[in-house]
């Protein structure tokens, strides 16, 4: 279930920070509508690790319709890989 808090508990906000957990945002409010969210540090990262995977195959696949597509042959024999 997700910890959603209105603004206002910023005043406070040791408290809301405790309930921040890898895993576990906490999401606020302004006006009864989300705002924000406070996330973990490792939570963070892996998300723009994620992001920057994302992009990077989009690249990929634009390339690959653009220029084409290497045949799995192809891609072997780039690599030096040989099979008997």
């Amino acid at each position: 279930m997700p910890n959603i808090k209105p603004i206002s508990d910023l005043r406070n906000y040791t408290e809301v920070l405790r309930d921040v957990d890898e895993g576990s945002p906490v999401f606020l409010t302004k006006n009864g509508r989300g705002k924000y969210a406070i996330v973990d540090m490792r939570d963070y990262e892996r998300t723009l690790a994620a992001r920057r995977l994302m992009s990077e195959l989009a690249k990929g696949r634009r390339s690959g319709e653009k220029e084409g597509y290497l045949t799995v042959e192809e891609v072997e024999e780039s690599l030096g890989i040989h099979h008997e």
